[in-house]
């Protein structure tokens, strides 16, 4: 099974952009997710994930999905590779979004035009969890 559920905050404008061979658009965004875990006295950590969105769903994301916005994303974890012009091999993974939905109301996220937007303006911020400094983990 291939399924990845996330929530994070856009670090920059979607980008939108059409294929070659068959002008479908494909938009695509990075979000920064924040770790579970903290340990005591250190700063949050967050993961940056590439996002990309085909079609209807990057044409919802390109419209709606701002910088510094809180999201939720369902989708596919997926690796791709190509060769430059000089033959250098390069690899890419992503998700690829299937479901997008709005993570918090409109005065939370400052995105005046969201018709969509969930009013509960309830964040999962204080369910994260502190290690203590002194904590020994296996990782």
């Amino acid at each position: 099974m291939n399924k990845v559920i996330l929530m994070g905050r856009l670090t920059k404008e979607p980008e939108v952009r059409y294929t070659q061979s068959s002008n479908t658009l494909v938009c695509s965004f990075t979000l920064a997710v924040n770790r579970r875990f903290v340990r005591q006295g250190e700063e949050r950590q967050a993961d940056f994930i590439n996002i990309v969105a085909w079609s209807k769903l990057g044409e919802f994301c390109q419209k709606y999905y701002h910088k510094g916005q809180q999201v939720g994303i369902i989708g596919r974890m997926q690796t791709r590779s190509w060769d430059d012009d000089q033959g250098v091999k390069h690899y890419a993974t992503e998700v690829v979004a299937e479901e997008a939905y709005f993570a918090e109301g409109k005065k939370d996220s400052g995105a005046s035009q969201d018709p969509f937007a969930n009013n509960s303006g309830q964040t999962n911020d204080d369910s994260d969890f502190e290690i203590p400094a002194n904590d020994d983990l296996p990782f």
